[in-house]
């Protein structure tokens, strides 16, 4: 399986948590948490249609000014999750600025905020426009009825809550199916790459008509376009698997619930993001601060029967020698762990 979706670290597995997942085909991208966001393209920031925050400490949270910033003045809506009690971190951000001017901006910004958790919740909306004055929004299922908090056609995001002396969210974002082009079979059909491609993939993930007309672009001249059935396309050229799955643990205590619960989430999942904070021989320290060492970062991947594993979100402690989280992880694991480059 060729991945679509494409995470990476965005602040390597020593800084601010953040876990940036590219739409290979899409102009779009999820982020998991929002720390230090400065070694972030604006470009790759503005793709950006929702954002999964675990909680609001400010290593996972301080990147809010950032795309809060790049985003003013674009007709676009932002959809940000969190945990009980989020809207309100949102707004406090907002007021903390002027807003005497943005009447005059040609499109309207406006944040869709909904928080997740097991009892009665709620959701917000704040537009530019408005001077981010807040709006109720409907708000989502409490997570004990329904663990998906975002479905769309080709996609889904399920979340847990998980104790770290206050309620934190672990992510899982899975792919509904796996829709890959067969490039070779495209150019023998004299056609050529181009944002066609989506539209023919939504128009499947939707279920449409195999008589539906997709107008794609014909290899040669440039802009070239024809028609052709999406019921010949998907034969000729498109390949349909499983999809992909990634899922996203950070700043979670190792107690009973939150194993079984992370492993429920990220089961069978392509790769895991998991923190590891802490070594073995600092145990002690991890039960204290409520966050995994890396074995048992490894060991919770394992019994999860991930793919692979991803671990992040090291102690400064271990900066020099991050070896030692890296190998730890990856005994428990039973095999080699990806470095953040991976």
């Amino acid at each position: 399986m060729r991945p679509e979706i494409l995470p990476q670290l965005a602040n390597g597995p020593e800084g601010d948590p953040a876990v940036y997942a590219n739409f290979k085909y899409e102009r779009r991208a999820i982020l998991f948490d929002m720390g230090d966001l400065h070694l972030m393209s604006a470009r790759s920031l503005l793709k950006l249609t929702h954002v999964f925050v675990s909680h609001a400490h400010v290593d996972h949270f301080i990147g809010f000014d950032q795309v809060l910033r790049l985003h003013l003045g674009r007709g676009k809506n932002l959809g940000l999750y969190g945990p009980p009690g989020f809207a309100d971190h949102v707004e406090a951000k907002l007021r903390g600025y002027s807003w005497n001017l943005v009447e005059n901006y040609p499109h309207d910004f406006r944040i869709s905020v909904f928080e997740v958790g097991e009892g009665a919740l709620r959701a917000a909306s704040f537009a530019c426009r408005d001077r981010f004055s807040r709006t109720p929004l409907a708000a989502l299922e409490p997570l004990s009825e329904n663990p998906v908090i975002l479905d769309e056609p080709g996609l889904r995001v399920s979340a847990i809550l998980l104790e770290h002396d206050i309620p934190c969210l672990a992510y899982a974002l899975e792919e509904k199916q796996h829709i890959n082009v067969d490039k070779v079979r495209l150019e023998a059909l004299g056609l050529r790459v181009g944002p066609w491609i989506r539209f023919l993939k939504e128009a499947v993930m939707n279920g449409e008509p195999e008589s539906t007309r997709i107008r794609v672009l014909a290899a040669g001249e440039e802009g070239a376009e024809r028609e052709m059935a999406l019921g010949a396309l998907r034969e000729e050229i498109l390949m349909v698997s499983r999809g992909q799955k990634i899922a996203y643990v950070t700043d979670a205590a190792f107690t009973d619930s939150n194993v079984e619960g992370i492993v429920r989430l990220a089961r069978n999942a392509d790769i895991l993001f998991c923190e590891a904070a802490f070594s073995e021989e600092d145990r002690t320290r991890a039960d204290e601060r409520r966050h995994l060492t890396a074995h048992q970062a490894g060991w919770i991947a394992r019994k999860a029967e991930v793919r692979r594993l991803v671990p992040f979100h090291f102690s400064p402690k271990y900066h020099g020698r991050v070896e030692v989280l890296y190998d730890e992880a990856s005994r428990a694991f039973g095999r080699e762990v990806l470095s953040w480059r991976g």
